[in-house]
């Protein structure tokens, strides 16, 4: 029997009951419950006073990087440090050495999360063949063995007759498809967004339109094939009008925000630090003020970190060569909350149902709740004290983060999934 845990004195908030209330939330054998006359020798008590109690939060978008490159993160570290982030549920993306194309490894990946017993590590699967968008996986055996999505990430398919037998695929398995939009062949080898600021960093830049082509063109087999579609990353404002056009047509169309396309723009880049380079690059401020009223008004559904662990080595190789992406998942709450809560551009129920109900429903999922007989996940966030981010402490192997240094509001306290507390680390653990 596992042990019994009360949270007591906090600030109660579940966007799926609607509910905003203080007082306590009581835990036993890994569920919620309703709080019993008198509590069980050894219950486990903490203390909410000033803090919220949420529904552990879910990070629809994660690169683990294992199998292939463990250098850069494990399984092991990469759950650890979602739990340190606030998260109980993360989906791995499948772009690994070798990719998660057959049920095979799909299973050892699912298997090695279920065996670290710290979070919830699901799993999306690749779209098409090793990844290289010239034919579709097996996407009906992939489903069987427990994919929750498909994408092929970090890479989009071009053609259009493969990405559309791909979504009849997945309609018909009732899976989403997460779609990395842009088209590789308007890339142009660029490194930062094209503008201005590209113009005098002398850096080569990556057009808004290999987006919005993307974007719009799978729209468009969407209203075809009747799938469910994933805008990954949204970074450009004419994305996001085509996903808000595609909502009110009625299409299953939904879109993420990362922390990073939320809180900086292309005029922040340091063309000497490649710990900028993203893909999609820091667009534009108009771009990014589009991105967090998209956020606010829920036409992007869901918060997502695309954590993208790399080497140290790795990143110093200048910022032509060095790999794209940033880490996320220890600095999300910090970044989410203070951009867009903190300065009122949103309210706290609404910043959590983007962690939780948001990315919930985006994946088909029961959506996260405290109510009893839920699963016990559940994050204690502090919200009011000053913090200043320290890529040095993290618990990811890699620090490749342009936040360090940063002053932010919103952290997670105590990440309890399951029913057991999984961060911070228990001593004997």
């Amino acid at each position: 029997m596992m042990a019994a845990i009360l949270v007591k004195n906090g600030r109660v908030i579940d966007p799926a009951g609607h509910t905003d209330r203080m007082g306590d939330l009581y835990i036993e054998n890994g569920v919620i419950a309703d709080l019993p006359q008198r509590l069980p020798e050894h219950t486990t008590m903490i203390d909410a006073q000033g803090k919220i109690v949420a529904p552990g939060f879910i990070d629809l978008h994660v690169h683990l990087r294992e199998p292939g490159k463990e250098e850069a993160e494990t399984i092991e570290t990469g759950s650890r440090a979602a739990a340190a982030g606030g998260f109980t549920t993360i989906v791995a993306m499948p772009n690994t050495t070798p990719p998660l194309d057959t049920p095979e490894i799909l299973a050892w990946v699912l298997d090695a999360g279920q065996r670290r017993h710290h979070i919830r590590v699901l799993a999306s699967a690749c779209l098409s063949v090793q990844r290289k968008g010239l034919s579709c996986a097996d996407l009906q055996a992939l489903a069987a063995g427990g994919a929750v999505a498909f994408t092929d990430d970090g890479s989009t398919v071009h053609s259009r007759e493969v990405m559309e037998q791909a979504m009849r695929q997945a309609a018909a398995l009732d899976l989403p498809i997460m779609d990395h939009a842009e088209d590789p062949l308007a890339e142009h080898h660029g490194v930062v967004h094209q503008g201005q600021h590209a113009e005098r960093t002398g850096l080569p830049g990556i057009p808004s339109d290999v987006e919005i082509s993307i974007v719009k063109r799978d729209i468009d087999l969407a209203r075809e094939t009747g799938a469910r579609i994933h805008i990954q990353h949204v970074s450009t404002k004419e994305a996001v009008d085509l996903i808000r056009a595609a909502n009110k047509d009625g299409l299953p169309i939904s879109g993420e925000a990362t922390p990073h396309h939320l809180a900086l723009c292309d005029e922040d880049v340091d063309p000497t630090d490649s710990r900028y380079k993203m893909n999609p690059p820091l667009r534009s401020r108009a771009d990014r003020d589009a991105i967090r009223a998209a956020v606010a008004d829920n036409t992007l559904q869901a918060f997502a970190t695309d954590h993208a662990p790399h080497t140290a080595a790795s990143k110093q190789t200048g910022f032509l060569t060095a790999p794209f992406g940033i880490i996320g998942l220890e600095t999300a709450v910090g970044i989410t909350y203070t951009v867009m809560v903190d300065t009122g551009v949103m309210d706290i129920a609404s910043w959590i149902a983007r962690w939780t109900t948001g990315p919930a429903a985006i994946l088909g999922l029961p959506a996260p709740a405290l109510t009893p007989g839920s699963p016990a996940d559940i994050v204690v966030l502090d919200v009011t004290t000053p913090w200043t981010v320290n890529p040095s402490l993290f618990i990811s192997k890699s620090s490749n983060t342009p936040f360090g240094g940063m002053a932010l509001k919103g952290r997670a306290l105590t990440t309890i999934s399951r029913g057991t507390i999984v961060y911070p680390l228990q001593k004997d653990e």
